[in-house]
């Protein structure tokens, strides 16, 4: 197997995440974040679809991470989301950042919305 340094650039990726919070640029942020590859943000969790609609034209898609397991997100949060032109992956918050941050390295437009394990 062949293993690819990955390089970010300009873009920050998601350092680490535990109980309750994320490591971002070497800071520890509590509850549920927003992330694009320059932007670091406090979300308001699967409520907040403002935040996500917001980035519509910037990136392509968004990883919902739902916590320490992947769960459904609410239908009509995907359906706006979907209206507005994003693509949404649902997926584990752990499995949601590391996404993220593969296609981050490639310079991919995306962004990851994640609820702490």
């Amino acid at each position: 197997m062949q293993l690819n340094e990955m390089s970010f650039k300009d873009a920050v990726p998601v350092d680490g995440y535990g109980p309750g919070f994320f490591r971002v640029a070497d800071q520890v942020l509590e509850g549920p974040l927003l992330m694009t590859a320059t932007d670091v943000l406090p979300w308001g969790g699967l409520d907040d679809s403002a935040a996500l609609l917001a980035l519509a034209g910037q990136i392509d898609v968004v990883f919902v991470g739902t916590g320490a397991e992947i769960a459904h997100i609410p239908n009509a949060l995907r359906t706006e989301l979907e209206a507005a032109g994003l693509g949404v992956e649902t997926m584990s918050s752990p499995s949601a950042c590391r996404t993220f941050n593969v296609l981050l390295s490639e310079g991919r437009r995306v962004a990851v919305a994640a609820i702490p394990v």
